[in-house]
């Protein structure tokens, strides 16, 4: 290769480096552009005389659960009302503002310069600690700021992260409870099995090895702790266990909003105010079921949700128009059907152009959109896996060192 003809061909390769990095930039501008705002969604909330038209917040990209839970249930709630009634987009400032006038009217207290620093954080998610043997109970992490937020407007958050009474792990869950204390007990087990443990518990030599290393029978007891808690964890992985979920459907009262924490993610939980139905429902807050006015809700019947199901604001299962024709009517959608089978023949050419014209966009529209969402959810999927990890492997270096700060020379 001549000295020439290297630059040319670096050229070549910058322009095209260049090209994909402005491409990026102007994606997560558009993501950071799009993330300052939130969509509202216009649903139907409430039992006999008490239903009413509202609006939701719907979260789009990566967007602070936990804000928009605490604004959802107050707005449910009757507590917050977005105004004027057209609106169709609010901010975190808007939102905060109006938090902190309803703190200011209901809990006079409260000291709300304290309230409005707590805010900020909810926008990033929160680091909670949940303990395996209450619904309620969570440990505080750093100042614990966050959680009293939620005792400061009035919102139960709860958890069906609990390990049954009657199981075989229960025993180790109980020396630990929280998940944070977990995962430093398998930290520290597989100090002690010198790096062994969280690789495979099955490479750990078992007493009638003759390779087995000398344990104490503290550490023995500390292993075969941590391979219990580790064995509830990988089996529980949704953060939700059946004897959680009977917990909480039989402790929540009717009628009642709260937040529950689940999958790295905050939500509104709600059951229904009707001894008919006692069953407990999610909202759904995605972006992409924005213009799907038959979903609302989502009724939690398993603990991995693949058996859940959609219903609309009077609780009927939903028939969503999906695809090409997700968020029109009915009668729009079974058109669009028609024109799609060679049906419907418009009267009038113009139409049948006109017709044609805005099937091909809204087709266009809902292809990018389902294409978008996948991909969005994954990434965001990737981005909690991430987190998840990152603290973890936090905690078992931090166990580590603590232990080897410990010994005596």
């Amino acid at each position: 290769m001549t000295a020439q003809s290297q630059p040319v061909s670096q050229q070549e390769t910058n322009v095209h480096t260049i090209s994909q990095q402005q491409i990026q930039a102007s994606v997560d501008n558009y993501q950071n552009s799009v993330s300052d705002v939130w969509y509202l969604k216009t649903i139907e909330f409430g039992e006999g005389d008490k239903r009413r038209t509202t609006k939701i917040i719907t979260q789009n990209f990566n967007g602070p659960c936990s804000f928009i839970a605490i604004c959802n249930i107050l707005i449910l709630r009757g507590a917050l009302e977005i105004l004027p009634p057209e609106r169709k987009t609010v901010s975190y400032e808007f939102l905060s503002q109006l938090i902190a006038e309803h703190l200011l009217i209901t809990c006079p207290d409260v000291d709300i310069s304290a309230a409005l620093e707590i805010m900020p954080c909810t926008q990033k998610g929160m680091d909670l600690n949940p303990l395996f043997t209450g619904a309620k109970s969570f440990r505080p992490n750093g100042t614990g700021g966050e959680l009293k937020l939620f005792e400061q407007v009035g919102i139960d958050l709860i958890h069906g992260w609990l390990v049954d009474p009657e199981s075989p792990e229960a025993e180790a869950i109980s020396h630990t409870e929280d998940y944070d204390s977990a995962v430093m007990l398998i930290a520290e087990a597989d100090h002690v099995t010198k790096g062994r443990f969280v690789v495979n518990d099955s490479d750990i030599p078992q007493a009638e090895s003759s390779k087995s290393p000398v344990y104490s029978d503290e550490e023995r007891a500390k292993i075969e702790n941590a391979t219990s808690i580790r064995r509830f964890l990988d089996s529980t992985q949704s953060q939700l266990t059946y004897h959680g979920l009977f917990h909480l459907a039989s402790t929540t009262k009717p009628g009642a909003l709260m937040a529950l924490f689940r999958n790295l993610h905050l939500s509104v939980l709600y059951k229904r105010d009707t001894p008919e139905d006692t069953s407990l429902y999610n909202l759904v807050t995605d972006y992409i079921f924005l213009n799907e006015p038959s979903i609302v809700w989502e009724r939690i019947e398993d603990v991995q949700g693949s058996m859940s199901t959609f219903v609309d604001s009077s609780f009927i299962k939903s028939s969503p128009a999906g695809g090409d024709f997700a968020g029109q009517t009915a009668e729009e959608a079974l058109r669009a059907a028609e024109m799609e089978q060679g049906e419907f023949y418009p009267s009038d050419p113009a139409d049948l152009a006109l017709a044609q014209q805005l099937q091909a966009e809204e087709q266009e529209g809902a292809r990018r959109e389902r294409e978008w969402y996948a991909r969005e959810k994954e990434r965001r999927r990737l981005e909690e896996v991430q987190k998840q990890q990152e603290k973890e492997d936090y905690k078992q270096r931090r166990g580590k060192k603590e232990k080897k700060e410990c010994i005596i020379m």
